[in-house]
């Protein structure tokens, strides 16, 4: 087998028949596969021994030879070879074809690049090779040439024969027919029989005259074709082929089938034809050019690779390893086997016939049927309903081809190379698990007893509790008491990692250090809850246990749940707490007035905590504490609530709700380590339950309280509708006005009575309490449960201009719960569907940028983009800009900031956290320059410069950090909550993500917007002409250039007035500008921040914040190709789409040698596309169009140089980001002076403490433990 470390490419590329020989170990030349009796495989065939390997481990076929001993002999009776088993794994065999046949892939795939190769319309090809028409594969010329005049001479000659053969059959005719008329005259007859004889005579003439024409025009379409015979041309009239190649044969030769295809291949002069195709771009324009440009893309593709075009043609069909293709039996003794086998025996059985045929010398036509059933037996192996009908199996099922095997989600590429089953892992239901620390989780006992076995078992062993592994494993299997023991031993700090599915981000994994716990779910920490998206209505989750030093090593520093407190998509805190601990924070932080005890003063925190136990104060009681030295005014809960956090953090003097704590806990996460932050987050928790436990917060009806006012509101309105009602019925207003009026209308009745509910709170009102503490709902639902339901929306998304004026608790009428069933329904169907176009799309995303990982420290650049990050206000003064948070914060600065003197605040380079934009927004300072990946010029991957900070660590970036699958995966993960938003709000009329998810596909796809706005192409005056059906925006241009008219519907509304001055690029209607358009108009940077913007648009309107770095990857990934227009001295063919790095190289090239360099113009792709044109082939292959990936690379002779991730994952290499990468690799720990005094100075080891317990349990070295021991 192939060492994975031993290789740095891979390359693909067309195989010969002698390839296939080689790689095969025998010839499969009967389609049998096992014996029904002996169950053993017959010999030559399918499954072949002989060919393939021995079915059982060190065992020939007839039993001469067994056991390990005789390893490597071949058994001179059966010719099977003595080795193990699973070489039937991996040995190939072949079959001889008595025929060739052309390779579908190349023949019938999209473009046909047998089509495009030879110059043959698809249509042709296929007469060719499915035997309906012959083509010319050789002339020879000069011979024809020679004997053009001979041969002339012949056919004039045969011709003047014909001619005069015809001349004299008419003239006898004719005489006969005198002698017969002379005979009737002489016996009287008739005229009427005169006539008869007359015409009779002359039908004959004329069909002989007739005939021998036809001869004639036979003779000289003959003579014509063979005259103007080329190669290549295509004959389907059968008899005059054959009549051709009776009187010319040997001037030319021609085949049927893909015999032909393959002697043309043979002759193919690729460089002559390269050449004039080259000279067909420079000189012609139109259709040909196009066509010549496609067709010079497969030339150069055969002359650039070591590919032989004769590969499209096969004399051999390779066979793949039985146990590849495997054959199963049954319970009820009947057999199950792959349908390669199905395709296989066809191919074999047609293939055996045409031999016995061609060895009979059987007639051409029955032979010509064979070889054209064996063709397509062929196809239907390699991609079986490419062409014509599929072959199908039992039930009429088409058979599974190897095409097919390779193709979708259950493909080769994505169901076993991407996605792999991992031992050493278990899955069951989780529970909360409160009183656990923020890395711990809880894991059911019999669980991790069977997780941990083999190191139980080591232990076991160790510790002399049992004599051998076997007697250990025994003892495991009985949960014998001392077995516990020794798992808790072995458990202490080995992290192991949970998962929910579906993993949306990286926090999706997490590693904890398991405590043991009884029954049978897994506890789970209720801060991470919100990381991994999960609650305890019966989600289950996955533990796997990372097994080597280095796995544990990792998933302690980097997953560990404490190391993963910010979340990457925005560097805020992802474990917040939630729910139960806000309610019991907000309880706790209360303060309220005229409470027992108010204005008593306290010596410390303590003796108010005695006076509390004791009922003399509340929690809520203002009171003055002595606290850290001074004397503050504050309640005993407040106090209580600042004994969670650090002490040197400052005091909390304010109430606190789900806001409050977020901005405490991002301040944490800014200011102090991870283990204060785990630590104050863990109290904060603990606190949070003690408290919400103990402030009595509970829900009943009795606190729904419905306005008294609401009839009285509501009869008001009733009044205004009835009106607008009468105007309708009366035919003042349209059908659209009274709609928008009525939806006006109640929409303030709504908003009044939630209004009038919203006065009826009491402050302690339970409900109340919990949304103004932001621990579970918010007004909108209080107010369907107690105001009024409001306006819904039917399925088209349309408002319903009826209200629903009752609320859950008064209860709705049948006619309003119908119309609100409507809403509900479609939020259930929307979010089905959505979540699946979600998951699609964070699909696609993580492909197109896979391989952006940070390669290097800084690309040195200087250029960057510009950020506000200040916004000046009335009376002058300079606040935060609204999105500061996502676009300046964590990047890096571009160049020097300085505030009006000249000071500089933030060098080049530097950090721009939190603490720096506030000191730049102090200093006046309003926009900065900042780095970014979009102008990052990093041969491969980006800088860690441009990147700026990990957002998930809150320091400057790591190399080998994969960012691009960081981006798609915070771009990804909101978008299936976006989508699954509509589902909360119960359907009620309002923001419908439809505007959402479908316009970030549309963004990162690069597709024509629905609504496109016109842009203006050049500056100018434009006027608005309505004089046709049609309206048109004319712009006359400053400069005096050709008039631009945009035509635009008479339904939009425009953002010009009649007369405007317009400059480049503005926008002239309501609506989106095209991406393609602002590319083109404005220019690269222009159309990047467009897409950024515009996707965030949607992000923020979701109210979902995401960095402006992670977009600008995705971005930057689509931005990454160029156009050739003119090649110039470079190696480039025009209209080739080449990575922007590889023109730059090659033009830097050519400006060396003094050449002209090429002209390029930069292509905006979608994802999609963008995916499926990246270097890598493996990559490409695995992510869509399976087939034509890989037929495309085979013909280049692609070489994939294994950068990206992708394509190390499906070979089995570590991934080249992290700790991966070569750098990280290969790296000595040197000790230092101290330690190594440290060390010599030790002179007796019974006095050593060795750092991990007591000498005689030293730690268990996993890296020599031989797990393979453990086999049955």
């Amino acid at each position: 087998m192939l060492d994975v470390n031993f290789f740095d490419q891979i390359r693909i590329g067309l195989a010969t028949a002698d390839d296939i020989r080689g790689w095969s170990f025998g010839e499969v030349k009967k389609p049998e596969t096992i014996n029904y009796r002996t169950l053993k495989p017959e010999r030559d065939g399918l499954f072949c021994e002989k060919i393939f390997g021995p079915t059982r481990d060190w065992e020939c076929y007839c039993g001469k030879y067994k056991r390990v001993r005789f390893k490597g002999i071949i058994c001179e009776r059966c010719g099977v070879e003595v080795t193990r088993s699973k070489v039937r794994r991996e040995r190939m065999g072949h079959i001889e074809l008595a025929a060739p046949v052309t390779h579908i892939w190349y023949f019938k795939g999209v473009p046909s690049r047998l089509g495009y190769l030879l110059d043959l319309a698809p249509k042709d090809l296929e007469k060719v090779i499915y035997f309906a028409a012959y083509m010319i594969t050789k002339v020879d010329e000069d011979a024809r040439h020679k004997d053009l005049s001979s041969l002339e001479t012949k056919i004039d000659l045969e011709r003047k024969q014909l001619e005069s053969r015809r001349d004299n059959e008419v003239n006898e005719r004719m005489q006969k027919l005198e002698e017969d008329l002379k005979e009737l005259e002489d016996e009287g007859a008739k005229a009427d029989a005169k006539r008869k004889v007359k015409d009779a005579a002359e039908r004959e003439a004329k069909q002989r005259r007739d005939r021998t024409q036809r001869e004639i025009d036979r003779l000289d379409e003959v003579w014509n074709r063979f005259k103007n015979l080329k190669v290549q041309d295509l004959e389907g009239d059968e008899l005059l082929y054959r009549e051709m190649t009776y009187r010319f044969g040997k001037y030319f030769e021609g085949y049927m089938g893909a015999t032909a295809i393959q002697k043309r291949l043979q002759d193919f002069d690729l460089e002559a034809e390269a050449e004039s195709l080259r000279e067909i771009i420079a000189t012609g324009k139109g259709q040909k050019k196009t066509r010549a440009l496609k067709r010079l893309k497969v030339v150069s593709a055969f002359l650039g690779s070591s590919n032989a075009p004769e590969g499209m043609v096969l004399d051999a069909v390779p066979v793949i390893p039985p146990e590849l293709r495997p054959m199963v039996q049954l319970d009820g003794g009947r057999f199950a086997t792959s349908d390669l086998n199905d395709l296989y025996r066809r191919v074999i059985n047609r293939n055996n016939r045409l031999k016995r045929l061609l060895d009979l010398g059987a007639p051409e036509i029955i032979v010509n049927n064979e070889k054209r059933m064996l063709q397509e037996a062929v196809d239907s192996l390699f991609d079986n309903g490419r062409r014509g009908r599929p072959v199908t199996g039992p039930g009429n099922r088409p058979l599974k081809s190897i095409s097919d095997m390779l193709k979708g989600k259950q493909g080769r590429f994505r169901q076993n190379l991407l996605g792999k089953r991992v031992d050493y892992s278990g899955r069951s239901v989780i529970i909360v698990g409160p009183q656990l620390k923020l890395h711990q989780c809880g894991l059911p006992k019999q669980m991790a007893l069977e997780l941990f076995k083999p190191f139980v078992m080591k232990r076991l062993v160790d510790l002399n509790h049992a004599q051998n592994i076997k007697s250990a494993k025994r003892m495991v299997e009985r949960a014998r008491p001392v077995v516990w023991d020794v798992l808790e031993e072995v458990i202490t700090e080995h992290p192991v990692l949970l998962n929910r599915a579906p993993t949306l981000h990286r926090l999706g994994i997490q590693a904890f250090e398991p405590q043991l716990i009884e029954g049978k779910a897994i506890q789970i920490h209720p801060l991470v809850c919100s990381a991994f998206n999960a609650d305890f209505d019966g989600d289950q989750m996955a533990v796997h246990l990372p097994l080597s030093a280095e796995a544990q090593a990792e998933a302690r520093i980097l997953m560990l749940s404490t190391n993963n407190i910010l979340k990457p998509s925005d560097g805020r805190p992802v474990t917040m707490p939630t729910q139960d601990m806000i309610i019991g924070l907000y309880f706790l932080t209360l303060e309220r007035a005229g409470h027992i005890g108010e204005g008593r003063a306290f010596s410390s925190v303590s003796e108010a905590v005695m006076a509390f136990e004791r009922d003399e104060i509340t929690l809520q009681s203002h009171v003055k504490i002595r606290i850290g030295g001074e004397t503050v005014e504050t309640t005993l809960g407040r106090a209580i609530f600042n004994e969670a956090l650090p002490e040197d953090y400052r005091y909390v003097n304010y109430q606190v709700g789900k806001k409050e704590l977020g901005v405490i806990v991002n301040d944490l996460a800014e200011r102090y380590s991870k283990v204060d932050v785990a630590n104050s987050l863990d109290n904060l928790k603990d606190t949070g339950f003690h408290w919400g436990t103990r402030s009595g917060v509970t829900i009943s009806i009795e606190d729904v309280v419905t306005p008294g006012r609401k009839p009285e509101i509501l009869a008001t309105y009733e009044t205004q509708a009835a009106k607008v009602q009468t105007q309708f019925d009366r035919g003042l207003i349209t059908e659209d006005e009274r709609r928008q009026e009525l939806i006006e209308i109640w929409t303030q009745a709504t908003a009044e009575v939630s209004a009038e509910m919203e006065k009826g709170f009491h402050e302690d009102n339970p409900i109340f309490m919990m949304v103004d503490s932001g621990a579970r709902g918010n007004m909108m639902q209080v107010r369907q449960i107690a105001a009024m339901r409001g306006l819904v929306a039917n399925p088209k998304g349309e408002i319903i201009p009826r209200p629903i004026k009752a609320n859950f608790r008064e209860g709705l009428s049948v006619v309003e719960y119908f119309i609100a069933t409507h809403g509900a329904r479609k939020g259930l169907a929307d979010t089905a569907l959505r979540t699946a176009d979600s998951g699609y799309l964070t699909r696609r995303l993580v492909d197109v940028s896979q391989d952006v990982i940070i390669r290097e420290d800084d690309c040195g650049t200087e250029r960057g983009l510009p950020k506000v990050i200040a916004t000046k206000l009335d009376d002058g003064r300079l606040v935060a800009a609204e999105n500061v948070e996502t676009s300046a914060y964590s990047r890096s600065a571009a160049v020097d900031v300085t505030d009006a003197k000249g000071t500089v605040l933030v060098a080049a380079g530097g950090d721009l956290g939190d603490v720096e934009i506030e000191q730049l927004i102090a200093a006046g300072v309003e926009e900065i320059k900042v780095r970014t990946v979009l102008t990052c010029e990093a041969k491969a991957g980006t800088c860690a410069k441009c990147y700026g900070r990990s957002l998930a660590t809150g320091k400057l970036v790591d190399i080998g950090e994969a960012v691009g699958t960081i981006a798609a995966q915070s771009i990804g993960e909101p978008g299936t909550q976006l989508t699954m938003r509509t589902f909360h709000t119960g359907g009620v009329a309002g923001d419908d993500i439809t505007h959402g998810l479908p316009r970030v596909v549309e963004l990162f796809e690069a597709r024509q917007p629905k609504g496109r706005a016109p842009i203006t192409e050049s500056a100018g005056r434009v006027e608005i002409d309505d004089s046709d059906k049609t309206r048109k925006l004319v712009v006359t241009p400053d400069d005096g250039s050709e008039v631009l008219e945009y035509p635009v519907t008479k339904r939009s509304r425009l953002l010009i007035a009649d007369g405007d001055h317009v400059e480049v690029g503005q926008q002239l209607t309501h609506g989106t500008p095209d991406p393609q358009e602002v590319l083109r108009i404005l220019g690269v940077r222009r159309a990047q921040e467009h897409l950024v913007d515009e996707v965030q648009e949607v992000y923020r309107s979701q109210g979902v914040a995401i960095h402006d770095k992670h977009i600008e990857i995705i971005v930057r990934q689509m931005l990454r190709r160029v156009t050739v227009i003119e090649q110039g001295a470079s190696n480039l063919i025009p209209g080739d789409l080449v990575d922007r790095a590889k023109f730059e190289e090659e033009n830097r090239r050519v400006v060396a040698e003094g050449g002209t360099p090429a002209s390029g113009r930069p292509v905006l792709m979608g994802i999609t596309k963008a995916s499926l044109a990246v270097e890598s082939w493996l990559s490409a292959a695995s992510f869509q169009e399976t087939t034509r990936v890989l037929t495309d690379a085979a013909i280049h002779g692609k070489s994939d140089a294994l950068r990206g991730l992708k394509e190390n994952i499906i070979i089995g290499k570590l991934i080249p980001a992290g700790t991966g990468l070569d750098r990280y690799k290969n790296i000595r720990v040197e000790p230092t002076e101290e330690a190594r005094q440290a060390a010599y100075a030790v002179t007796g080891y019974g006095d050593y403490d060795y750092g991990f317990g007591a000498p005689d349990s030293a730690p268990v070295q996993l890296d020599d433990f031989d797990f393979t021991s453990y086999e049955k």
